[in-house]
């Protein structure tokens, strides 16, 4: 993936690309969005935290170049989901409750050369 001036984005830079499409995907479909890169002590990590009417959402977003390689989806293993978790479970607790639905979504963000952005939501796509 390249820059209009023709640089290459290192991966990092895919993913903070991918992130902004996700939100701005997100909230063109009415999706309020709470939080970008929630990071809670001891490692739980959440991309963003968003609001869709009264169901809060943890989302995890995977962002590819290539499509040979699986859905971005594959990606979110056990360890993944556990980081995600502990994020939900922090950020619930600073609600200081659990009584609000909320569940744990992908977005799959699919960055082609030369063509539009792809982009997916998986919801519900693992369970607490």
């Amino acid at each position: 993936m390249t820059t209009p001036d023709g640089a290459r984005l290192d991966s990092a830079a895919i993913g903070e690309l991918g992130e902004r499409i996700a939100r701005d995907w997100l909230r063109a479909r009415g999706v309020k969005v709470l939080y970008q890169n929630f990071r809670a002590p001891g490692g739980g990590e959440v991309d963003l935290v968003a609001r869709e009417g009264r169901v809060l959402l943890f989302t995890e977003v995977k962002t590819r170049t290539r499509t040979d390689f699986g859905r971005p989806l594959d990606a979110v293993g056990e360890k993944k989901q556990a980081l995600i978790r502990r994020g939900a479970n922090e950020w619930l607790k600073q609600l200081r409750t659990r009584e609000i639905p909320w569940r744990f979504d992908v977005i799959e963000v699919i960055l082609l050369e030369g063509e539009k952005p792809k982009v997916h939501r998986v919801e519900n796509a693992f369970g607490s």
